[in-house]
């Protein structure tokens, strides 16, 4: 056997278990609650005591020791069956959690506290939209805290009197600078970080104090960018419809859209999208295209006025919702008055779809679109179809598209049974006569 299979290795001394036995023990110290209580009050009446934050760093310590050992301590649990019986961990546990509490507040104040606060007003001034009269009142207060370091720190600094918020944030990064480089310490620099936080809270109350645009109420905002500047007075009310109205007469689409956006009554959101609908201009297009997306019917059927066909592709992929017909009458027509080929063989596909109530909307935006290709699908219909308005629709579909092919296939139904069917039939029967007189002439 050679010398590393020596048993008394493998399994280890007598000595080497009475080794680990003792690290063991001393792992898992005895330690009482009254023991870590009494602990706990020395820390406390130390913390009370403390002066620097030296004094401070060893309380910690002794707090850390007694988290330790309270951690791996066999106390005492309590009676599962008693409500009022006390958990001795639970009351250390919590005294050393308020220790903690009570340490974190005595330490500092530090000037890494000033420049994480100005870092934060620097975040407030870039990021949030001010009214004029806050633009007016924030170079002030930055001057103010400009100055109040100077006094503290003993240094010159200047902004260059740019006076935009973006400019007042990059201003104070020099007296950010100013903290930092001082390397004040909390103790012997008491006062002076005391004198620069409270430079800084007067900087947070300036910034917070000047009006930002949030602040406004809507009819403020409004005022603020001349959405009732078109009315010169407040006798009609509401004024916002009366100020609706009258953008809507010059055409003003930006008005209309800031209205649209600001005003949160369904009332006003429903006159809004009416006048955009009647306006039909393309600067709308956007805002329209953005709430078509979201399926707000309003929305598409302002979409199918202003002919966007930018739209067409968002709107085909609503051409197959059965389960919301509304909504398929409502693109049909707006496909049908965009007239992009797209959206034929969709449309096409619908004119069998089991709906009767939807089918004519599928015929009807397929013959304002005008193309060929739907006069086969079409003449399909008026044959077979059971219903006789979808079949009528389809007649008128064909009468639109007006070829003469298209015209010959409607007119073929001119002794119909039904009078709706009968009628478009004629139309079209007329329509091929007045070609064949307007040739022959």
């Amino acid at each position: 056997m050679s010398d590393d299979d020596d048993p008394a290795e493998e399994s280890g001394t007598p000595e080497d278990a009475d080794a680990d036995e003792a690290e063991e023990t001393e792992l898992v110290p005895e330690v009482s609650a009254e023991d870590l209580d009494a602990r706990l009050d020395e820390a406390a009446e130390a913390l009370e005591a403390a002066e620097t934050e030296a004094d401070l760093d060893e309380v910690e310590t002794d707090l850390d020791a007694v988290e330790e050992d309270l951690e791996r301590a066999d106390l005492p649990e309590p009676d599962e069956d008693d409500d009022d019986a006390e958990d001795p961990r639970e009351e250390l546990e919590s005294r050393l959690s308020d220790l903690r509490d009570d340490l974190a507040e005595q330490r500092g104040p530090y000037a890494a506290d000033v420049v994480d606060d100005v870092e934060g007003v620097q975040a407030t001034l870039r990021d949030t939209r001010w009214t004029e009269s806050g633009e007016t009142d924030l170079p002030a207060v930055v001057d103010e805290f400009v100055a109040a370091v100077n006094d503290t720190l003993e240094t010159d600094l200047a902004r260059d009197g740019d006076d935009d918020p973006e400019a007042l944030a990059d201003a104070l990064d020099e007296p950010v600078a100013a903290v930092e480089d001082a390397d004040l310490d909390a103790d012997e620099d008491a006062d002076a970080i005391a004198a620069l936080l409270e430079a800084t809270d007067a900087l947070e109350t300036g910034v917070d104090d000047a009006e930002e645009w949030d602040d406004l109420l809507v009819h403020e905002q409004l005022r603020a960018q001349g959405f009732y500047d078109v009315l010169g007075h407040y006798k009609d009310f509401p004024p916002e419809l009366a100020a609706l109205k009258e953008h809507e007469q010059q055409g003003n689409v930006e008005m209309v859209l800031l209205a649209l956006d600001s005003l949160g009554s369904e009332f006003m959101e429903e006159h809004c999208l009416d006048a955009l609908t009647r306006m039909n201009d393309r600067g709308a297009f956007d805002a329209m295209h953005q709430r078509a997306q979201k399926r707000d019917q309003p929305s598409i059927r302002a979409l199918g006025k202003m002919a966007a066909e930018d739209a067409v592709e968002t709107l085909v992929e609503y051409v197959d919702s059965d389960k919301n017909p509304t909504l398929q009458k409502v693109t049909f027509k707006a496909l049908g008055e965009i007239g992009h080929a797209d959206a034929v063989q969709p449309l096409a596909d619908k004119l069998v779809m089991d709906n009767d109530e939807v089918r004519p909307y599928a015929a009807r935006a397929l013959g304002l679109i005008g193309d060929t290709r739907a006069v086969e699908p079409l003449a399909d219909v008026a044959a077979d179809d059971e219903d006789d308005s979808v079949r009528a629709s389809a007649l008128w579909a064909l009468r639109q598209i007006g070829t003469e092919d298209a015209l010959e296939t409607a007119a073929e139904y001119d002794d119909d049974r039904s009078f709706v069917v009968q009628t478009e039939a004629e139309k079209a029967r007329d329509a091929l006569d007045a070609e064949t007189a307007e040739a022959a002439a």
